[in-house]
């Protein structure tokens, strides 16, 4: 296992300001991620250095250009990137977590205890099932990543902000390139480039208030 300069190394591209309590939850989390990814398919990614550029570097780094308050929901969770990953930089954020499979529901909620990360509701829905279930335009921050159908999911996801929240997406370049074919409120800021990597950027869009 990984160490926490070790960590510290392989997360300095991405200019994470983490204290010694926030990567000793990221290293408890990646132990769990290695382990239970050996029964069940949470990451295709099998050494722990990668996973910790490619998950949490990657989740993480919205960190270093949005500051999360309120309430965050995160769509499709699977293992939890990046939706549970942000908890650890913004444990005040109170977080929802849609998740339809069972098994990756459990390890959602084993990390989260692990961790000792509060304010985690973990939900089986689907996007489309939650909608009709909860009120609408109640969260502050929607994230999504390693998604397709972005026609069908940025209006969908629009519905779940309050006014002047953030859509928050992770995608590859070629899928950036598609948000200006989508028809909705959302009004997107230049693309932030991810460090390690030429093909892969995050989106960031407020729900327009007029």
């Amino acid at each position: 296992m990984l160490t926490e300069t070790r960590v510290q190394d392989l997360l300095r591209p991405f200019e994470l300001e983490l204290t010694s309590s926030q990567i000793g939850q990221v290293l408890t989390y990646l132990e769990l991620l290695l382990r239970w990814n050996q029964k069940i398919n949470l990451t295709a990614i099998r050494t722990p250095e990668e996973c910790l550029t490619r998950h949490f570097g990657e989740s993480l780094y919205l960190a270093r250009w949005v500051n999360l308050q309120g309430k965050l929901l995160d769509i499709g969770s699977g293992a939890g990137f990046p939706g549970l990953a942000l908890k650890i930089a913004f444990p005040d954020v109170a977080a929802t977590l849609l998740e339809p499979v069972a098994k990756k529901r459990a390890f959602l909620k084993e990390v989260a205890r692990a961790c000792q990360i509060g304010s985690v509701d973990v939900r089986r829905e689907r996007l489309e099932d939650f909608l009709r279930g909860d009120p609408r335009h109640s969260f502050d921050v929607v994230t999504v990543r390693a998604v397709g159908q972005l026609a069908e999911l940025v209006p969908a996801a629009a519905h779940c902000l309050k006014l002047g929240g953030r859509l928050c997406l992770w995608l590859s370049h070629e899928q950036g390139r598609q948000l200006t074919e989508t028809q909705s409120t959302i009004r997107w800021a230049p693309p932030i480039a991810i460090p390690l990597t030429r093909q892969r950027e995050i989106h960031v869009g407020t729900l327009a208030t007029s």
